[in-house]
């Protein structure tokens, strides 16, 4: 899986990302891959999303598709895209929107934490969509960096090394992370 955080802090926010691959056992490092970056840009959110790997190239073309109209500017505009863009990812990407039976709901697969000039959010495969005041991480690391962000929160004085922190614990102790790290940076509103 991952380790992918959000931190957020003065006037900038964060996100973090490891760099590693993994096939169930097969681990591909940023090295072998072309394309290793788990944070996508989307006009002016980043975002780094968990799970299937497939997902970086669905949502690369889904997401920019100006059809969709994906937003996710705010909780409400990123929960508003998520609506249109299930039938999109059911019907053109052949999203298989079956995961637990007793879900109350289709789940999209898709888990993801992103950041823009309005600060730091995470979206959920029911299209729980959150907005946070201070931190946050997603994927198999994400309970060491969020030990390690809440450890350096009130030390350190940007959200950029506050998410640093956080991604290289879940690099540090996850066998699903791995460095380097790709990190991008927004200057809030």
């Amino acid at each position: 899986m991952s380790t992918i955080v959000v931190a957020r802090k003065g006037n900038s926010a964060c996100i973090a990302a490891d760099t590693l691959t993994t096939f169930g056992d097969i681990r591909l490092s940023s090295e072998l891959d072309c394309h290793h970056t788990k944070i996508q840009t989307f006009g002016k959110t980043h975002m780094g999303i968990v799970g299937s790997a497939a997902h970086t190239l669905v949502a690369e073309r889904a997401f920019r598709d100006p059809e969709t109209k994906a937003d996710f500017s705010t909780r409400d505009d990123a929960f508003d895209s998520l609506l249109r863009l299930h039938p999109v990812l059911k019907e053109k990407y052949f999203l298989n929107s079956k995961d637990q039976e007793d879900d109350p709901y289709e789940t999209t697969q898709i888990d993801a934490v992103f950041v823009n000039p309005n600060g730091i959010f995470a979206l959920y495969s029911l299209r729980e969509v959150y907005e946070y005041t201070r931190f946050w991480a997603v994927g198999s690391g994400a309970c060491f960096a969020l030990g390690a962000m809440h450890a350096v929160y009130n030390k350190f004085k940007s959200a950029r090394d506050i998410a640093k922190a956080g991604a290289e614990a879940g690099a540090a102790f996850d066998t699903s992370s791995h460095l380097p790290l790709d990190i991008k940076t927004v200057r809030l509103r």
